[in-house]
């Protein structure tokens, strides 16, 4: 299909099921304004992408992006906060400034796009040593893998960084 046919089949979904689609997520998130904004967020996603040819059960498939999205939208309001909270914890003198801040929480989200891609146990051992600052035979014994295990994981998320990058 065209582009322009793509995007005359996005026109219609829009018509025909943003109202449903705002009300659905003001629902779940207990805001009008912020379903308005996610349901709109839910029909850029569908011109970046690619839209399935045939679309029987469209409301299904919305409901799927937009899922996605309110996860995006949740993790990062938890990274922010848990950023904002270790703001507020720490002394005034190494208070940054609004748009250090704004940075810092663009880079968190960019650091847990790229981690979310990793599988769980190799996502934890990079974590462990990255973030705790755990020696690989500290690692070993809290999650009971050898050596090896734990430098391949290392080697694995590296090499995922750095193809992110």
């Amino acid at each position: 299909m065209s582009d322009a046919g793509v995007h005359k089949q996005i026109g219609v979904l829009y018509s025909e099921h943003h109202n449903w689609l705002a009300n659905w997520l003001s629902q779940k998130l207990r805001c009008q304004y912020l379903g308005a904004d996610l349901a709109q967020d839910t029909f850029v996603r569908l011109f970046a992408g690619r839209l399935p040819s045939n679309l029987d059960n469209p409301k299904a498939y919305l409901t799927t992006v937009a899922k996605g999205i309110v996860n995006t939208y949740l993790r990062r309001k938890n990274l922010e906060q848990a950023y904002l909270e270790a703001l507020a914890a720490a002394p005034e003198p190494v208070q940054p400034s609004p748009e250090e801040r704004l940075l810092v929480l663009e880079i968190l989200a960019d650091i847990d796009r790229i981690l979310d891609g990793l599988p769980a146990k190799v996502k934890q051992v990079f974590l462990l040593a990255q973030l705790d600052g755990l020696p690989y035979a500290d690692i070993c014994d809290s999650l009971d893998v050898s050596l090896a295990t734990v430098k391949r994981h290392m080697v694995k998320a590296y090499s995922h960084c750095l193809s992110a990058i």
